[in-house]
């Protein structure tokens, strides 16, 4: 899924370990999010929308198309 995780925080000037340091998680947990190789637990995301001040869904971008029946 993708995110916007690494334009929020370069909009905030932030390093990727400062971002780490402020959601209580590692380096390579953010370097992991923002390539696609890890989708964050719910409550991380929540702690993500919150310091940037989002809602959840607007960390995301859902390319996910249901098929109807």
């Amino acid at each position: 899924m993708e995110n916007r995780l690494k334009t929020l925080r370069e909009a905030k000037g932030w390093s990727q370990g400062e971002l780490a340091r402020r959601l209580g998680v590692s380096r390579q947990t953010i370097n992991a999010v923002e390539t696609d190789k890890y989708d964050p637990s719910l409550p991380l995301a929540l702690r993500m929308a919150r310091l940037f001040g989002v809602p959840v869904p607007e960390l995301f971008i859902d390319h996910w198309n249901p098929v109807e029946e």
